[in-house]
């Protein structure tokens, strides 16, 4: 396994300057510089409190901060309304949770069908790719399964099929293995840059788990709202 070439740092995808956040009184984030290359996989680590989830959800989309420009593929984040960010997300992110998110009356297939029928696919047009994506993960013969029957690593497999299935350039994961043990952590972490080099994805990955922030092809440390050398 490879860490990324640098070199094509001039591909950059993401780039954020002095991004603030604050919740009430209470100042999260203090003005976040990052730029982040396409196919690159990044690591953010930091204690609890620190700002890691909260930087991870402006990047999503799913917060906007309070100061601060977001550029992505130089299109300008923040002038876009409600509608525009959730379209803009559902074609451009997936998102890997802790919990996984699965719904739990749905099967393995039709979960990861979810992200192309918010976008307005048919289900027959959507399930070749979720096919094709649970065979990738090894998950061919647990697709007409419920969550429930799912061990935590399959689980988490559905929940990465999810998160490509609209093709997205960037795929965001907060403590994405703090629920598996140690064997299938590691061996989700392998995945990602498995599937950087198959798809191309970027990935930013939140984890308290050193080891495998270590992984990655860099790894930032939050403290006390900013990003620390």
């Amino acid at each position: 396994m490879e860490k990324f070439d640098f070199v094509r740092l001039f591909d950059c995808m993401i780039s954020i300057r002095s991004i603030e956040k604050s919740y009430g009184a209470l100042k999260v984030l203090k003005g976040i510089d990052l730029d982040i290359a396409a196919g690159e996989i990044i690591s953010i680590v930091g204690s609890s409190g620190a700002g890691k989830s909260t930087l991870l959800h402006i990047l999503g989309t799913l917060d906007v901060p309070d100061k601060g420009t977001y550029l992505f593929n130089e299109q300008d984040i923040a002038g876009m309304n409600n509608a525009g960010l959730a379209s803009f997300r559902n074609k451009n992110i997936g998102f890997v949770f802790q919990f996984h998110q699965l719904l739990p009356e749905f099967n393995a297939l039709e979960n990861v069908c979810m992200p192309a029928l918010i976008a307005g696919n048919s289900l027959r047009d959507a399930e070749p790719r979720a096919v094709e994506l649970l065979d990738y993960l090894g998950l061919k013969d647990r697709m007409h399964h419920k969550p429930s029957e799912l061990s935590g690593g399959e689980q988490q497999r559905v929940a990465v099929a999810r998160a490509l299935m609209n093709k997205p350039s960037l795929v965001l994961a907060d403590e994405p293995s703090g629920n598996l043990d140690s064997v299938n952590a590691r061996e989700l972490h392998k995945l990602f840059f498995e599937l950087r080099d198959k798809f191309n994805q970027t990935f930013v990955i939140v984890t308290h788990n050193e080891e495998l922030a270590n992984m990655a092809d860099r790894k930032l440390t939050i403290r006390d709202g900013v990003i620390v050398p």
